[in-house]
């Protein structure tokens, strides 16, 4: 794993036959990532990331209860 700036590599996964990849290690722990998590695919003309959807939802929690003061 290489960090720099609070931004990481950590290296190249591939492809598998279903569609399916491998969150390497050293990733899982940064992210503290578990089997069982639920992750949000996002992406755009440029890329993908994925989010854990406990930080998706706590962030449209904020944005709900600004809408409702």
């Amino acid at each position: 794993m290489q960090e720099k700036d609070g931004k990481y590599i950590f290296g190249v996964v591939k492809v598998g036959d279903k569609g399916q990849i491998v969150i390497p290690r050293d990733a899982r722990k940064q992210y503290d990532i578990k089997p069982g998590d639920a992750l949000l695919l996002l992406g755009d003309q440029n890329g993908m990331a994925l989010v854990k959807t406990r930080i998706f939802e706590d962030l449209v929690g904020q944005v709900m209860e600004g809408l409702t003061k």
